[in-house]
């Protein structure tokens, strides 16, 4: 937090979207004690800084204090990543993220609370989850999403072998299916990093993956794009040095 007060307070930032979870989860269990997010929300709400959030975890709802006061301004809007709606698979694939239920349940209080959500649904597995896609997109809508998005599965560097051995060890009935539709978006191999690909596959599968997508986010009412955050109110806060601006 007393860095992205510095990095705010500078006078030569000029107000910028600002993502959390670029990398990482942002509200991983560790926050949950040391609530770095947290704290970086605070400086945010006080800079009204646009902020963009994308979890898989439910403990985003604890801010909703913070977000409602930044919605307010509208600076924040908040992502959901789903994998599935099953939620023994989704223990077995995301052991130390929110179950499903519990996803739909923050999107519910987020949405009541007039925070803006968009439901992300990645990675979207071929011959794994992507049958679910039609039964995401009603759960997140009926939940109170107003847009959707998604990313098919990607399986660069050192993700390639983690994937493959959780899908050998957790689903041995289907991963050669796996596998083989997985190559099937990607030119034959299981990752193809190009730009403008990456995202979305190529190929017959991966265009049924994005036709049902699009047919159900249409029907509904996810196909839409948020109203772009805004920075007109932007005020540098005090650096955590406490020394105040000359003029």
């Amino acid at each position: 937090p007393a860095l992205l007060r510095d990095w705010l307070a500078r006078e030569s930032w000029q107000p910028e979207f600002i993502s959390f979870s670029g990398v990482t989860d942002c509200y991983q269990p560790a926050e949950r004690e040391y609530q770095l997010t947290r704290g970086c929300l605070e400086v945010a709400l006080q800079a009204r800084q646009p902020i963009g959030l994308i979890t898989k975890n439910a403990l985003v709802t604890r801010d909703i204090d913070l977000l409602t006061q930044m919605a307010e301004f509208n600076t924040v809007s908040v992502t959901i990543s789903f994998t599935t709606l099953d939620p023994q698979l989704a223990a077995t694939m995301e052991p130390r993220t929110s179950a499903p239920h519990a996803k739909l349940r923050a999107i519910r209080e987020l949405s009541a609370a007039g925070i803006p959500v968009t439901a992300m649904l990645a990675p979207v597995i071929p011959g794994l989850t992507d049958s679910e896609v039609p039964a995401i997109l009603q759960a997140v809508a009926g939940a109170g999403a107003m847009s959707a998005s998604y990313i098919l599965l990607r399986l660069p560097h050192n993700v390639r072998p983690v994937f493959l051995e959780w899908l050998e060890r957790t689903q041995p009935a289907t991963k050669e299916r796996v596998k083989s539709r997985i190559r099937a978006t990607r030119d034959g191999e299981l990752n193809n990093p190009e730009f403008g690909r990456r995202m979305r596959g190529e190929g017959q599968i991966a265009d049924q993956i994005g036709q049902t997508f699009k047919i159900f986010a249409r029907k509904h009412g996810l196909d839409r794009r948020l109203e772009p955050l805004s920075s007109e109110h932007f005020r540098h806060p005090t650096p955590s040095s406490g020394q105040l601006r000359l003029f």
